[in-house]
């Protein structure tokens, strides 16, 4: 066995830059490059590995661990889990900075490979710069951090341990049940430290992607539970997408009547008119599928986490004989609210299934209930989507409105928009298949409800982890993928503030992203929280400190978000009504540069709830009324609750 000379650096980028991928015959690279940001603990390391010989890899310039480390995640998403970026910071706090990311990856079940830089396994120079030093414990770093968001954590202490830990990192991250964020530290004197590789370490080696079959006592298990059934409910998760199912799972819906509603990683894997298609469920669903789901009688969870926004806090389904069965190829998904496990690939078990429930000639028992909801709740988004300010009488249905906080955005910005009149213009204005990528705050909430994607897989939402600043980073990973669509990033004021780094890295690649920013001079979505459980506004909107009350209630501290994204070089406007707005997209379509289109919307005017709930901590014990009835409430919808 013939074998190279390398550092342990330059074997891996030889290592990474020969994998690849299969799925259903088809081959592509599985690891397309690396996004860095060059440190002490890397530069000289992994950096020159990189310099010296990339392969076929690209090496893109981040501008903060975490962004770049979000684009890397939105890149993998997008390409449906088929294709990954690396991410290589120095130690210390560029490592720590990607924890949150890794933390995002895992929650939604992403792959992302994350190579940090470690301080130096030989503890001779200890302590170096940028060290956490622990008195009794030398062999715990920063990288630690990572043990509790990965799925997969090694470090390379010694040359000849990067051959199990490569191995390894892509045995997790090709493996749809098991995939996530895979952390492989890299003490920065190891990166240079050189051994001789055995040259098969390097070979191509294709990871394919086997769609596990239903096993036939469980496959007729679920038949026998479902024939009983006469209101079952489908719900399409984001395994349907990242399985690529999504004409298997139309084919189970059309053959026996079966209305489904979409998780926020499901949505858009079929368009929104399909007439079975309910739309959003749970806390951020809508009025059809939530009053749907109250008197489903089997609900089959197909790709889904079961999340307690998909559930209400597991308090949605109110049928007293409902059970649940879970389609999932990671079977610790498959067994949520104890639903009958159908451990199996999506596309594999939604086609198992059919064919088994064809020969019973099954059919559901609804008649027009689908048609009749479906009609009520598109009247409702029409309503939605033309909501005016006048000044006078208006009243968004959201709890804890407040006249004077309308009056006073009103006054400061002369905007006139609500945030679902925007949304309405947007779904009439952007093209058919422009993707959007959304992750927190009250968008998220607007979008499942209301948007209605025309085009498959162009709804990109991160709601696993519902991380601010996620949104932007996020849509030049979504670019990178589809290079030809325009993407768009929906984000509140509060989490572009929080993380737009990559925004600079798309003009520097040249790959223009359009960020539409909605400006509400608040966490809005937070306040709306707070102000629902009786405890007033307090410590969420924008405001300067008051010198007679020393307190954060003063007026609101206006920014304007277009003048400051121009000094990056990215194209801007500023919109304060409908007519502003639609110049500004045609415009903006124009652009062979990023741009940003800072709309001025009006506090309190995003969806609400639609006979859903969310579980919260109230305080059991308040001074304030107004939180005791909170409590008090809680405690009666616990009651309808499923306890596990």
């Amino acid at each position: 066995m013939g074998t190279i000379r390398l550092t342990v650096a330059q074997a891996l980028v030889k290592f990474l830059d020969n994998q690849y991928l299969e799925v259903d015959g088809v081959e592509n690279k599985f690891v397309e490059g690396v996004f860095t940001i060059f440190g002490h603990g890397n530069v000289v390391g992994l950096g020159q590995a990189l310099e010296q010989d990339p392969g076929d890899l690209v090496v893109h310039q981040g501008r903060n661990e975490q962004g770049m480390a979000h684009a890397a995640t939105a890149f993998a998403k997008q390409n449906k889990r088929q294709k990954i970026y690396a991410c290589t910071s120095s130690v210390g706090p560029g490592a720590a900075n990607m924890v949150t990311a890794a933390g995002t990856a895992t929650a939604n079940r992403i792959p992302l490979l994350l190579l940090p830089g470690d301080t130096f396994a030989c503890r001779q120079p200890d302590p170096v710069l940028q060290q956490v030093e622990h008195p009794t414990n030398f062999t715990t770093t920063t990288n630690d951090a990572f043990r509790a968001v990965s799925k997969y954590w090694d470090r390379v202490n010694r040359p000849e341990q990067l051959m199990t830990a490569a191995i390894n990192a892509m045995r997790v991250l090709t493996d749809p049940a098991k995939t996530g964020t895979v952390t492989i530290c890299l003490p920065q004197d190891v990166q240079a430290e050189a051994y001789d590789y055995p040259e098969e370490f390097f070979k191509k080696r294709v990871h394919r992607l086997d769609r596990r079959p239903l096993t036939k006592p469980l496959l007729e298990e679920a038949v026998e539970l479902i024939t009983k059934k006469e209101k079952p409910l489908l719900i399409c998760g984001g395994g349907v997408r990242y399985s690529e199912a999504a004409d298997e799972f139309k084919e189970f819906a059309e053959k026996f009547n079966i209305p489904f509603c979409e998780t926020q990683a499901g949505k858009s894997a079929i368009v929104w008119d399909h007439e079975l298609n309910l739309g959003g469920i749970g806390v951020t669903g809508n009025l059809a599928a939530n009053k749907i789901a109250k008197e489903a009688d089997v609900v089959i969870g197909v790709g889904t986490r079961f999340m307690d926004f998909t559930t209400a806090s597991k308090q949605l389904f109110q049928n007293p004989d409902v059970e649940f069965i879970g389609i999932n190829i990671c079977e610790f998904d498959a067994y949520k609210l104890d639903a009958l496990p159908l451990v199996a690939d999506a596309k594999a078990g939604l086609k198992a299934l059919t064919k088994a429930l064809k020969e019973e000639s099954y059919q559901s028992s609804y008649t027009d209930e689908i048609e009749t909801i479906k009609e009520e709740w598109k009247q409702e988004v029409d309503r939605l989507f033309n909501l005016e300010y006048t000044g006078e009488d208006f009243t968004p249905e959201v709890a804890g409105h407040l006249d004077e906080v309308l009056s006073e955005f009103n006054e400061d910005t002369e905007s006139m928009l609500t945030q679902t009149r925007v949304l309405g213009e947007l779904d009439k204005l952007l093209a058919d298949d422009a993707i959007i990528v959304g992750s927190s705050g009250s968008l998220p909430g607007c979008l499942q409800r209301v948007w209605r994607p025309k085009k498959t897989n162009t709804y990109h939402m991160e709601y696993g982890y519902s991380c601010m600043g996620y949104e932007v980073c996020g849509a030049l990973g979504a670019k990178l993928a589809e290079p030809d669509k325009e993407v768009y990033a929906m984000v509140g004021d509060g989490s572009y503030m929080m993380l737009h780094s990559e925004l600079v890295t798309s003009i520097q690649e040249q790959k223009k992203i359009n960020v539409v920013l909605f400006d509400n001079m608040a966490f809005g979505c937070i306040n709306n929280l707070q102000m629902s459980q009786g405890m007033g506004s307090f410590g969420t909107e924008f405001r300067f400190r008051n010198e007679e009350t020393g307190k954060l209630d003063g007026e609101l501290v206006p920014i304007d978000f277009a003048a400051s994204a121009a000094g990056y070089g990215v194209k801007t406007y500023r919109v304060t009504n409908v007519k502003e707005l639609k110049e500004a997209i045609k415009d903006a379509k124009k652009s062979k540069v990023s741009t940003l289109i800072d709309i001025k919307v009006l506090p309190k005017t995003m969806t609400h709830g639609y006979e859903s709930w969310w579980r919260v901590g109230v305080p059991e014990v308040s001074e304030k009324e107004s939180v005791q009835q909170a409590h008090q409430e809680l405690k009666g919808e616990i009651e309808k609750a499923r306890k596990y």
